[in-house]
């Protein structure tokens, strides 16, 4: 390659990376979005969050065309290879995360425009805070290459997991105890299952940056193999 030739490559690759983190910025304001509308009733807060995700869609398909027109033209390997690879399977998760963001507030909007009426009283926004929490950092170790910290991610879905479970046993009591609760605890249901899902996405995407900086798939591996990979040298 000339010099010109490779200095448009390394801004093409820059491109994308920078790309991927604005769409996952995105779908971070959208989750915050969609548990503040959730917790404060914002209906027009709630109607922004399911429009947006239009805006999420366009991302998936522009950083698609751009990885594979960079596949395509530069032939890219090794490290740079494993980069693109990277991010053409995190936009999916990411979407995902972003149509699960969606979900919630269209959850919330049925349970706001019910005027609330019969709500367990279920705790969810320590699950809620863990989830964007684990997706900003995926975020953080995919742009600073942080193997360790992804691996920390990954570690931390467990966590959501139990939260999920628990929640799951709260609402089937209250529907048991009290059937007027039925319809909410249902809504609530839907909004814990989108948030456990996220946790998921970002542990897919962590997982996917161990790979990236290691070059080692850890996909199905257990946590504790991740954890190890991401400490090899």
């Amino acid at each position: 390659m000339t010099e010109h030739t490779n200095k448009q490559y390394d801004a093409e690759l820059e491109e994308v990376r920078s790309r991927f983190l604005q769409m996952g910025g995105l779908v971070e304001s959208q989750i915050t979005g969609a548990i503040d509308g959730l917790a404060n009733g914002d209906l027009v807060a709630l109607d922004a969050v399911v429009q947006r995700d239009a805006e999420v869609n366009r991302f998936e398909v522009e950083l698609d065309e751009a990885c594979s027109h960079i596949l395509a033209r530069r032939q890219p390997t090794a490290g740079d290879l494993r980069m693109i690879i990277t991010v053409i399977k995190m936009i999916t998760d990411m979407e995902r995360a972003g149509d699960e963001a969606e979900k919630i507030a269209r959850m919330a909007k049925l349970i706001h425009e019910a005027g609330r009426m019969n709500m367990p009283a279920v705790e969810l926004w320590h699950m809620a805070n863990s989830v964007v929490t684990m997706l900003r950092k995926a975020l953080d170790a995919f742009a600073r290459l942080d193997a360790q910290a992804a691996a920390q991610v990954v570690r931390q879905d467990k966590v959501v997991d139990a939260e999920w479970q628990g929640v799951i046993r709260q609402l089937v009591t209250y529907m048991i105890e009290d059937p007027r609760t039925i319809s909410r605890s249902i809504e609530l249901l839907f909004i814990a299952k989108a948030l456990e899902r996220i946790g998921d996405h970002a542990k897919n995407m962590c997982e996917l940056v161990v790979y990236m900086v290691k070059g080692r798939d850890v996909r199905h591996t257990g946590v504790d193999n991740v954890e190890r990979e991401a400490a090899a040298n």
